[in-house]
C-alpha cells in the first residue's frame, strides 16, 4: 500500500486533560493538529490495545484541510495514566473521559471518526441526546461482534513482552496487527515507535495489561449493540475490512440499510480489500476516503 503524508509536515501538539476514577484523578493525554481556531473539529479515537499516533498519517492530512484534529489515548494507553481498578476499563469511564475532553475543546459539534473500541465509544457518544457529533466514521466496528472474534482478541490482550530492541517490537506489531494489512514499512515502524516504551532490558508495550480484565470477562458472548444504532442521527461512513472477524459482512449490510428494523442510520459503507481488522488509515487511499466523506458531508 502507498502510505499516507509523512506526518513531519505539520507538527503535532501533546496536551492532556484531566479525567476522574474511583480512585481519584488521573490524566487523559492528546495529540493536537492544525489550527486550534478552526470550526471543523475532528476526534480521532483509536482501538482497544493503540493508541492516539496511530491516527498521524490521517491527522496530517486533515489538517493541511483546515481541520483542527485531537487524538486522545484512551487511558492505560499511550502516555496516559493507567487506572488502577481493571474494571475501570469500561464504556462508563471511556464515556465520562472523552467528555472531559470535548468540554476541554470548547466546541458545540464535532466529527468523530473511530477505530474498533474507538467507534464503539462514538456509537454510545453519538446516540445520546443533545450530542455534539455531527459526523460518525466507523472503522472496522459496528453494532454487533460474533463472540469468536472477541474471543480472538482476548487471546493476545493481556500479554506484556518484553522486546530486546526496536526490531523485536516492530515484528511482534506486524505479527498481531496483520490485519491491519499490507502497510508501507514506513507505517509498521511508526506504529511500533509510539507503540513501546523504554524498559530496563529493552523496550515493553505503551499500554496496561489490566485492560484485559474487564474485556475478557465480556468476551464469553457476542456485543450486541443495536439499540445503540438505532438512536444514532448523524450521518454515518463505515470502513471495512473485507476479511474482517470483527465486523463481518452482515452486520455491516445491515448498517448501510438502517439496522435490523431500518430504524437507524443507513450508512456508507465502503471496504478495503487485503485488510481485515482493521483498516490502519495510513494508506493514502483509506485516507482520502474519509477526507472526501467529510468535505461531501459538510455541504
Amino acid at each position: 500500500m502507498t502510505p499516507g503524508p509523512v506526518p513531519s509536515a505539520l507538527y503535532p501538539r501533546v496536551d492532556s486533560v484531566l479525567g476522574l476514577d474511583a480512585g481519584g484523578f488521573h490524566r487523559v493525554a492528546y495529540t493536537e493538529w492544525g489550527d486550534r481556531a478552526s470550526s471543523r473539529v475532528v476526534v480521532c479515537v483509536h482501538g482497544l490495545t493503540r493508541q492516539g499516533r496511530d491516527f498521524d498519517f490521517l491527522a496530517a492530512t486533515l489538517a493541511a484541510l483546515g481541520y483542527r484534529v485531537v487524538c486522545p489515548d484512551v487511558p492505560g494507553r499511550g502516555l496516559s495514566d493507567r487506572l488502577p481498578d481493571p474494571q475501570s476499563y469500561a464504556a462508563p469511564q471511556y464515556l465520562a473521559d472523552m467528555t472531559a475532553l470535548i468540554a476541554r475543546l470548547g466546541v458545540a459539534e464535532l466529527d468523530w471518526i473511530g477505530t474498533s473500541m474507538g467507534g464503539l465509544i462514538g456509537m454510545l457518544l453519538a446516540a445520546r441526546a443533545n450530542t455534539p457529533i455531527r459526523r460518525l466514521v466507523l472503522n472496522d466496528i459496528g453494532p454487533f461482534i460474533p463472540q469468536a472474534a472477541l474471543a480472538r482478541i482476548a487471546g493476545y490482550l493481556g500479554a506484556d513482552p518484553l522486546f530486546a530492541d526496536m526490531g523485536a517490537a516492530e515484528r511482534y506489531i506486524r505479527a498481531v496487527h496483520a490485519g491491519f494489512g499490507p502497510l508501507a514499512d514506513e507505517g509498521w515502524r511508526h506504529m511500533a515507535l509510539h507503540s513501546v516504551r523504554a524498559d530496563p532490558g529493552g523496550f515493553r508495550l505503551r499500554y496496561d495489561p489490566a485492560i484485559a480484565t474487564a474485556f475478557t470477562a465480556a468476551a464469553e458472548t457476542d456485543a450486541v449493540m443495536w439499540p445503540v444504532w438505532a438512536h444514532i442521527r448523524a450521518p454515518v461512513l463505515v470502513l471495512r475490512g473485507a476479511a474482517s472477524d470483527v465486523l463481518t459482512a452482515e452486520t455491516a449490510r445491515l448498517m448501510a440499510t438502517g439496522g435490523p428494523d431500518g430504524t437507524g442510520p443507513q450508512a456508507r459503507l465502503v471496504e478495503f480489500p487485503a485488510v481485515g481488522h482493521a483498516p490502519a488509515l495510513m494508506d493514502q487511499d483509506q485516507i482520502e476516503t474519509v477526507a472526501r466523506w467529510l468535505a461531501e458531508e459538510a455541504l
